[in-house]
This record gives structure tokens, C-alpha cells and sequence, in this order.
């Protein structure tokens, strides 16, 4: 393996672990509940929730990097982690990533596991039965991580 491969997998590695962590345990409930709402609540909870999973996957790089010995350069770091905000915060308004979801054909994958999906799941009653799985949290995970995977791309080769 080549040393630049080997940079783009530690730099992957420590960005993902950072991603689930501040994804689900930094993000308050709050934020997870208003990030999608119109107007200046909605963007304002989701800009504090991506400048919190911001900090916990440099929190958590930095020690990768130094302990790894790993060279990256600031620069790098800025615009992977930054093009990486971005990308969270336009897929977290909900809207976004609906719209995208609908123009892909994948409209009934995202309402999966919810009301709005023709097999929801149910109770023995036939009523509606939450679940954390949902095509919508898939989608928006699955698209968290192709700009993980870009964000470690562009820190490894800047």
C-alpha cells in the first residue's frame, strides 16, 4: 500500500468514527428535531449541529494526525472539513435530500419505515409502530459518506 493510500484510509477512519459520534451522540435533540424545519430556526439548529460535528471530527483528527505522524496540511484539512460541513448541512435541511431522493427514483425507499410508506411497519392492532430505521436516515447516512470518503481524499492529497 502506498503511503498516500495509507494516509486517505486513516484520515477515512478517524472522520467516520467522528462522524457517528457527533452525528448522534454531539447533536442535542433539539437540534435534531429543528434542523429541518423552514426558516431561520430550522437553519440556525442545523448550523449549530454542523459546527458541532465540525469540531468533533477535528477534536478527533488531531490526535490521529499526530500520533500517526501523519502529513496533512491545513489547508487540506480546512477544505475537506469544510466542503464536508457543507455538504452535511444541504443534505440535513431534510428538503434537500428529500427533493433528491425524489428526483433519483428513490422516493418510496425514503419513506420507508414511516407512516407515509405503503408496507409502514405495525402493531398487532394495525396501528403505525416507530422504528429508528428509515429510508430517510439510510439515504442521509449513505450521503454523509461518499463526502467522508471525499472530504479524506481531498485532506490526503492537499
Amino acid at each position: 500500500m502506498t503511503d498516500a493510500a495509507a494516509l486517505f484510509a486513516a484520515v477515512f477512519i478517524a472522520l467516520y468514527v467522528a462522524h457517528s459520534v457527533g452525528d448522534h451522540w454531539v447533536q442535542s435533540s433539539c437540534q435534531a428535531a429543528t434542523k429541518g424545519q423552514p426558516g431561520w430556526t430550522g437553519r440556525l439548529a442545523c448550523g449549530r449541529h454542523v459546527f458541532g460535528l465540525t469540531l468533533t471530527k477535528a477534536v478527533v483528527l488531531v490526535p490521529v494526525v499526530v500520533v500517526l505522524d501523519l502529513s496533512v496540511t491545513a489547508l487540506g484539512v480546512a477544505l475537506g472539513l469544510g466542503l464536508d460541513a457543507a455538504s452535511h448541512y444541504w443534505a440535513d435541511r431534510r428538503t434537500t435530500l428529500k427533493r433528491l431522493a425524489d428526483h433519483v427514483g428513490k422516493a418510496e425507499f425514503y419513506s420507508l419505515g414511516t407512516p407515509a410508506h405503503p408496507g409502514h411497519p405495525t402493531t398487532a392492532e394495525g396501528t403505525y409502530a416507530p422504528t429508528l430505521g428509515t429510508g430517510a436516515y439510510a439515504l442521509d447516512q449513505s450521503w454523509h459518506m461518499l463526502w467522508l470518503g471525499i472530504a479524506a481524499l481531498i485532506i490526503a492529497a492537499v
